[in-house]
């Protein structure tokens, strides 16, 4: 039995009595064309299960249609949020995300850069580890000719677009509330202070209580190290034994705030009679512990269709078009039991 043979762009056009341009413009719905005609190809198409020869159509545009993106973890709520938005936006777009981890250490950011380089992606998101301070091996991307957008945690040295949530105004609408329900010495559990993001949610917790006229202690400001909920617990721990212990605690991660909160209640403390927590992520799980935790949510999703969106442009556009933007996503704070001394009534309760 002879084997059947795969239709072309030229046998939809035949079929349909019009021009291979327009049957090809019709299929990926390009402006002009009218919807009659997309939805004619389209189906036409579809009933004949028409599969495009992407190889030879990415030759001729000389690109891959695959673009990179690396994480500090994959099994992660935000990261994973962020990588669902970046391929939500990628498919619409027609593009491969090739995905891969670094575990927060450099020298596997630098492993995967080169990887990125080996596998000919058009271009790369990066959110960086926790140890890059320099920007040498993701210039080596951008020398072949390829473009880089950052996003999360970003590093100034390196000129790329960036993609990042509004940290500063994140930080300070969480301590204002804490400020609001009653809680007067306030602690926070910061990041790296070499770290974008870190940097900024520490200016806003020092700006809140500034505004506020609330005093400001240098022991309630611990930087953490690996970012886990075992340092939650054990800073916070340090925190409460001290001889002025705080009555609340923003924590740089909900990660962290979950260590914090089960701290607390292993001790008997009342949260949040006793002391007030809020986190920042807002992760699922925040809103499946007891007492449920008050966040500040980094639209996540957003923040991976905005990367993707901007990287492909650049492809499209030629990085060397591009103007090197930092586009800043807005947070929202949501209110729990956690930081909830007072009426609800006023208050984005979750």
């Amino acid at each position: 039995m002879p084997e059947k043979r795969r239709i072309t762009l030229k046998d939809i056009a035949k079929g349909l009595g019009i021009s291979v341009s327009t049957a090809s413009r019709a299929l990926n719905s390009y402006s002009g064309i009218s919807e009659e005609t997309i939805k004619m190809v389209k189906a036409y198409a579809e009933k004949h299960n028409y599969v495009p020869n992407t190889m030879a159509v990415n030759f001729r545009k000389n690109k891959t249609m695959t673009i990179g993106m690396i994480v500090p973890e994959l099994v992660h709520y935000f990261f994973s949020s962020v990588i669902s938005g970046a391929l939500s936006e990628a498919k619409k777009r027609g593009y491969t995300v090739l995905v891969s981890q670094t575990d927060e250490l450099l020298q596997n950011e630098i492993h995967a850069m080169r990887t990125m380089i080996g596998s000919s992606v058009d271009g790369v998101m990066i959110s960086l580890s926790n140890q890059t301070y320099s920007s040498e091996h993701l210039q080596e991307f951008q020398e072949e000719g390829r473009p880089i957008v950052q996003f999360d945690k970003v590093i100034d040295s390196l000129d790329t677009p960036k993609v990042v949530v509004d940290d500063f105004e994140g930080a300070y609408a969480a301590v204002t509330h804490l400020i609001e329900q009653g809680f007067k010495k306030i602690a926070h559990l910061n990041g790296f202070k070499q770290v974008a993001n870190s940097r900024l949610r520490m200016e806003g917790y020092q700006k809140a209580l500034q505004d506020a006229g609330i005093a400001q202690y240098p022991d309630y400001i611990i930087h953490c190290r690996d970012i886990s909920e075992e340092e939650g617990y054990q800073f916070t721990k340090k925190l409460m034994e001290s001889s002025n212990p705080p009555d609340a605690i923003f924590c740089i991660t909900d990660l962290v705030a979950m260590g914090a909160m089960n701290y607390l209640k292993d001790s008997g403390f009342d949260i949040p009679g006793q002391v007030g927590v809020v986190g920042f992520s807002n992760w699922d799980m925040a809103n499946f512990v007891t007492p449920r935790l008050s966040s500040v949510d980094q639209k996540a999703f957003k923040i991976g269709e905005k990367a993707c969106g901007v990287l492909i442009d650049m492809i499209n556009a030629g990085a060397e078009n591009t103007e090197n933007k930092t586009y800043i996503i807005p947070t929202e704070l949501k209110v729990r039991e956690s930081s909830l001394r007072q009426s609800t009534a006023s208050h984005d309760v979750s």
